[in-house]
This record gives C-alpha cells, structure tokens and sequence, in this order.
C-alpha cells in the first residue's frame, strides 16, 4: 500500500504567526518583551514547550530558574485560543491531498506538534478529512527524529518503506526520514532553523508538493 506522509508546520500550513502571537500573550503576562516573528520561525519544530523556552530566553538571558510549569500553562491558554485563527495553506497544498486520496494512496501526518494543538489547526482547515492517521509529538513515547514515529505509521497503515514517502520542511524531518530509511523530500519554504534545506541532503527539494502523485506513479 502507498503511503505519503507529511510533517505539518511549514510543510501543509504556515502557522508562524498565530504561534508567535501566542508566544508574546504569555511573554506579556510574565512582563516580557515580544519576540519576532522571524525569530519563531526558527524555532518552530521540536514542539511547543522547546519553542517557548527558546522564546523565554531571548527575553531574559542569565536567568535559568524560572516558573516554567506556569508559562507554559499560560501558553497553552494562548495558542488554544489563537490555534487555527492565524495559519493559511501553502500553494498546492489542498488540491495535492485531494489528488492523493482520488488515487487510492494512504496519507499521514507526523508532527512534532502537540495532539490539542494540531487537531485545532486541522479542524479549522477542514483538513482532517484528507488523513488516514495523525502522529502527533505526544502520540507515541518518541517524536522526531526518532525515526519510530514513522515505522509506526508505516506498519498501521500496512505499507513498507519502499512505498513509502515523507516531505517536510526542516533538518529534523530529514534525519527522521534516513533514520527510517524512507525517501525525504522537502520543501523550501518551511521552518529549517534559518538555513536551507539543501544543507541537509534531502533525497530531493521540490517547489511545493504537488510532484507527490508521480512519486507513486512510478512505484505502484
């Protein structure tokens, strides 16, 4: 059984900036300077609670203890609010997953994303639908790169490596690929800490991902 899966963040969605909005709510509340936009973008893909420490720390350098538990409570009052409200679909994105599921080939998404935040974003793109499985970062006991979140999806969804396909945006969803020994593409729009994506060697760096039903054209 073909099999794609996509990475959400910067690879189906830009979500950058109902993020940082979240980012900077809870920043204020703790009577700290906003961050970037520019700034979030790097620092999207390990999940929230990595994102928001890294935003913490551009706001108070120096200082390691710091209530933790309770920005991130405050975080997650946030961008439960903002999630969905800000994000837009890269081009191609919509008519590629309708195309994809006409041919009969399963699709995932594998996010590092946590699940209350990623169904949110689903629901108010009307995307869920499109999906045979959702891993989100707390799915499973691992996440990105580790490459089990995607082993896992290959064998629920009864496909193997070789039918398989992973396209994300970043360093991480790269290695998590190879880790697998699943072919990588990646596109070069997405959240890749401020560098290219060429840097990290994907099997191949496409515009956009329109090209996924040729990939399997010549597979199955």
């Amino acid at each position: 059984m073909a099999l794609v899966m996509y990475d959400l963040d910067g690879t189906l969605l830009d979500t950058a900036s109902e993020i940082t909005e979240a980012v900077n709510l809870t920043l204020e509340e703790f009577n700290r300077s906003h961050v970037d936009e520019v700034d979030v973008r790097r620092w999207i893909g390990h999940g929230t609670a990595w994102l928001m420490e890294q935003a913490w720390n551009a706001t108070s350098p120096g200082k390691r203890h710091y209530p933790f538990n309770e920005v991130m409570d405050r975080f997650i009052v946030h961008y439960g609010n903002t999630a969905g409200k800000g994000s837009q679909l890269f081009p191609k994105v919509l008519e590629t997953l309708e195309k994809v599921r006409s041919l009969g080939i399963k699709q995932a998404i594998v996010t590092n994303k946590e699940t209350r935040f990623t169904e949110r974003v689903l629901e108010a793109h009307n995307l869920k639908q499109y999906f045979d499985l959702i891993i989100c970062g707390d799915t499973l006991p691992v996440k990105k790169p580790h490459p089990g979140v995607l082993e896992h999806c290959i064998h629920t969804l009864c496909s193997s490596p070789g039918y398989s396909l992973f396209i994300g945006d970043s360093e991480i969803d790269v290695a998590t690929a190879k880790a697998a020994g699943v072919i990588c593409w990646a596109v070069p729009y997405g959240y890749n800490h401020g560098r290219p994506i060429s840097m990290v060697d994907p099997d191949r760096v496409v515009p956009d991902i329109s090209d996924v039903p040729n990939f399997f054209r010549g597979i199955q």
